[in-house]
């Protein structure tokens, strides 16, 4: 970090972007606990809203320290340098034309949600402690050093950055590769070490709610432009590309996952122009300032498809993937990552040419194995630490509390009040006003 001019309105557009982002975990929750059934539905959401709390504190703790502390070995940022963010209330101090403590806040929201992606996979039976723990440990173990790699960059926050922004040099302008691609690949090891839902493959788990899911994808959208264009970290021009390739790409794979779907089964769903919009926001997201309008229609609709027909590899593979986490955001965040290579723009802010501008294949080979590092370490880390946990507290529900639903076995709460009409659920009778037809009224 620097002393330098602060820009105020690059600071509010920075804090903005930030609460924007925030909300995309509550939209997050409503987004997957439509797709649950009732009897699971308050633990979807707890699951998100949750890791709020758990790494909120982290990041504060020591997770911004060894996100963007000074390197050591390109590894991990030092976490002892901005523990409990020493040092960072100076008003001058800056990152970019941003003060330090707003950029610590914004990056706080994408730890967030990163961790809380994970939970979509292994909905309907994870004991909540279980998911509490294995939350912390993963920020700490994978989140926090991924987004060091990915994220600083050397004479940023501090001298020395992370390995895969400085030394590959592989463009992820807001998480692709960080978020998605990590968050994805440890929703599969996670959803292989805790096993199949009870029923998966033969009894329906159709969403409950769909309308929540709906309202969980519009919050995403909406909080999806503070991801993208807040990554410009200023209200500049860099920001407008990337707001502008964040709406495109979104409406290109929503129309291209509901042509899959209109195709393959007949009809286009609510569902799936949700899902849609999401794979396109996740697709967009490492190039939304490398790539053309045009690219980002492109990435779009690839993403678009390609999720439409990923989320089929789970009854393949035999994995259960519970709401689809590997499909949209490994699948889309490779997509993605990989397609800047071919479509990267040297006329973009990102300034570099990918193989159909000219670039040949120099961005694509620092794009793929940027891709593989996360993509594996996130994946065996996440092996070994849910084999731990499962080893030392367990992480599966009992088979009875699956049955009758984790909402009541681990919280003690239904989702929907389905009691008697005209009585309270403790037991006290209400009164039932019952409206008079208009005829009598008039007699």
């Amino acid at each position: 970090m620097t002393v330098l001019e602060i820009s105020a309105g690059d600071t509010a557009w920075v804090l903005v972007s930030a609460a924007m982002v925030l909300l995309m975990t509550p939209g997050l929750a409503f987004f997957y606990g439509g797709m649950v059934r009732a009897k699971s539905v308050l633990n979807m959401l707890m699951m998100s809203v949750t890791t709020m709390g758990i790494v909120g504190v982290l990041w504060v703790i020591v997770g911004y320290s060894m996100a963007f502390g000074n390197s050591i070995g390109g590894f991990i940022g030092n976490p002892l340098e901005f523990l409990f963010l020493q040092g960072m209330m100076d008003p001058e101090l800056a990152v970019f034309t941003v003060p330090a403590l707003v950029f610590a806040g914004f990056q706080a929201a994408f730890a967030i949600i990163a961790v809380a992606l994970i939970s979509g996979a292994v909905a309907d039976r994870m004991k909540f402690s279980a998911w509490a723990v294995f939350a912390a440990v993963w920020a700490l173990l994978v989140y926090f050093p991924a987004a060091h790699w990915v994220f600083s960059f050397d004479g940023g926050t501090a001298e020395n950055g992370g390995f895969i922004a400085n030394d590959i040099a592989a463009l992820d302008f807001a998480g692709g590769t960080a978020i998605h691609i990590n968050a994805g690949a440890a929703a599969l090891a996670l959803a292989i070490v805790i096993g199949p839902r009870m029923g998966f493959g033969r009894t329906p788990m159709r969403p409950h709610n769909l309308t929540l899911v709906m309202l969980g994808a519009g919050l995403l959208w909406f909080g999806w432009f503070g991801f993208n264009a807040g990554s410009a970290l200023g209200a500049n021009a860099m920001a407008g590309v990337a707001w502008i390739n964040t709406l495109a790409a979104a409406c290109a794979a929503m129309l291209g996952w509901l042509l899959v779907e209109r195709l393959r089964d007949g009809h286009a769903t609510s569902l799936g122009a949700a899902s849609g919009i999401v794979a396109g926001l996740v697709g967009v997201t490492p190039a939304a300032a490398s790539v053309s309008p045009l690219g980002a229609l492109i990435i779009g609709v690839l993403a678009g498809v390609a999720c439409a027909y990923a989320i089929g590899l789970k009854s393949k593979f035999g994995y259960d993937d519970s709401l689809d986490v590997v499909g949209v955001h490994l699948v889309g965040g490779l997509v993605g990552t990989l397609a800047i290579g071919f479509l990267a723009d040297p006329n973009s802010p990102a300034g570099v040419a990918g193989l159909f501008y000219g670039g040949g294949v120099d961005q694509l080979w620092r794009q793929a194995l940027g891709a593989v590092v996360v993509m594996v370490y996130s994946f065996v880390v996440t092996f070994v630490i849910a084999k731990v946990l499962d080893k030392v507290m367990g992480l599966r529900v009992p088979e009875a509390a699956e049955t009758q639903g984790i909402d009541t076995a681990e919280h003690a709460e239904t989702g929907y009040d389905l009691s008697a009409v005209g009585y309270s659920t403790y037991g006290v009778r209400q009164t039932l006003i019952v409206p008079i037809p208009r005829e009598d009224v008039q007699a």
